[in-house]
């Protein structure tokens, strides 16, 4: 039985510990290893390939092309997410509730994976990133919903610092991937194998939280579709949650979209673009792991969220104002070391924070999924205003001068949030 009672006792599937129960090393680590491959499923294709695939179909507008295709991926992953969330919260499979998706994400994602490498035409990169959004947003609503089902409050700073660390080494790991595979083909083969790999060890460990079909409610498309609803004027904590994970995720997507292009046409870096892009996303890393854990640890002990937030906040909206003015290659490299110190605080203890104003434990799958609109939105958005702000209004000065000061609106409205300390 897991925390609050939200789900009845299964047969098959390990059951949840109870409320109140840390979960085990084990556990948490089979957690991180799935979510680093959904990231490597991800972030391999954002990162370089399809920037690569944009260049060689449309060399003329490969800007406009990667904006296109990731736009429409990413308008998929906000409409798949809460979905799959919501479906997940009502699934009665005697391996319980989240693992079925997990698994059929996952293979979808692949599966999308080897469309994208096959892909010789913009129409086909578009249908194939759909699908890897589609599936994989599958798989990850899933496994986030696992942990408000699993882990206590007092523990979910320091588990969400691990899936910090999934979440970089992800990025890390895709990057790498798609660098040093041998070309586009191979980079998607490598990342649909990782994704697939990884999600095995927490597959076979089937701990998960059953539901009875007697203890599920009655499917009705109204109160299933009106669910997705959130009135931010009967919960104003998650709808200030919202909206600042919205402004930081949407600075974040506006830094790190056009990494690619910022190295070749505002640095001019002369040695390999590809491993440049590499060498800050590792460097990056490297300070985000070294505070990711850490904040998460002294946050639970503390009892404290928000000044965390705040603060990471802060240090993110500095690194990007630092791309935005000090465009060399020893501007980046600093920029990526500051971005990974304060993302490192903010993804650990922002997720913590989140888990701490959902609604209703009944329905967190479909609630982390509303909040995980904010994450797939900025993708869309991004695009959007980076396109015309680096063509027509200012060049990459004003693009990460804005994405500067997204991310200090993000930090300041933090402090609306009243339950959360």
């Amino acid at each position: 039985m897991t925390a609050e009672g939200t789900a009845a006792e299964g047969t098959a599937a390990e059951p949840a510990p109870k409320t109140g129960t840390p979960a085990g090393g084990r556990w948490v680590s089979a957690l991180s290893l799935a979510n680093l491959g959904v990231w490597v499923g991800w972030f391999g294709p954002l990162q370089l390939l399809l920037a690569r695939q944009a260049e060689h179909l449309t060399p003329d507008h490969k800007a406009s092309t990667l904006a296109l295709v990731t736009g429409v991926g990413a308008a998929v992953s906000m409409v798949a997410n809460p979905v799959f969330g919501a479906l997940s919260d009502r699934t009665t499979a005697s391996v319980g509730r989240r693992i079925p998706w997990v698994v059929g994400g996952v293979a979808g994602g692949a599966a999308g994976l080897l469309v994208l490498a096959g892909a010789q035409s913009v129409a086909t990169v578009i249908a194939g990133w759909c699908l890897v959004q589609l599936a994989l947003n599958a798989a990850f609503a899933a496994l986030t919903a696992a942990v408000p089902d699993q882990v206590p409050q007092r523990q979910r700073g320091l588990v969400g610092g691990w899936l910090g660390v999934s979440q970089v080494g992800g990025i890390l790991a895709g990057t790498a991937l798609a660098t040093v595979a041998g070309g586009v083909v191979a980079g998607y083969l490598a990342c649909a194998a990782f994704s697939v790999l990884a999600a095995i060890p927490y597959v076979l460990m089937r701990r998960d939280t059953p539901l009875s079909p007697a203890a599920r409610p009655p499917f009705r498309w109204r109160t299933f579709l009106g669910g997705f609803w959130i009135d931010p004027r009967r919960h104003p904590d998650f709808g200030w949650a919202w909206l600042t994970r919205f402004l930081m995720n949407l600075s974040y997507s506006i830094s790190t979209m056009y990494l690619l292009y910022y190295l070749t046409d505002a640095v001019h870096y002369e040695g390999d673009a590809d491993n440049g892009v590499l060498i800050l996303t590792a460097l990056n890393a490297v300070t985000l792991l070294s505070t990711v854990v850490i904040s998460g640890i002294r946050s639970d002990r503390s009892g404290r969220r928000k000044s965390y937030v705040i603060w990471s906040g802060l240090v993110i909206s500095a690194a990007t104002l630092l791309l935005a003015v000090w465009q060399t290659w020893t501007g980046a490299v600093v920029a990526s070391l500051v971005l990974g110190l304060g993302f490192g605080v903010y993804t650990a203890v922002d997720f913590a924070l989140l888990t701490d104003v959902l609604p209703t434990a009944e329905d967190r799958g479909r609630d982390l999924g509303v909040i995980n609109i904010a994450n797939a939105l900025p993708q869309v958005l991004a695009p959007v205003v980076a396109a015309p702000v680096v063509t027509h209004f200012g060049g990459y000065t004003a693009l990460y001068a804005l994405a500067g000061a997204l991310a200090l609106a993000g930090s300041v409205l933090v402090r609306r949030i009243r339950s959360v300390p």
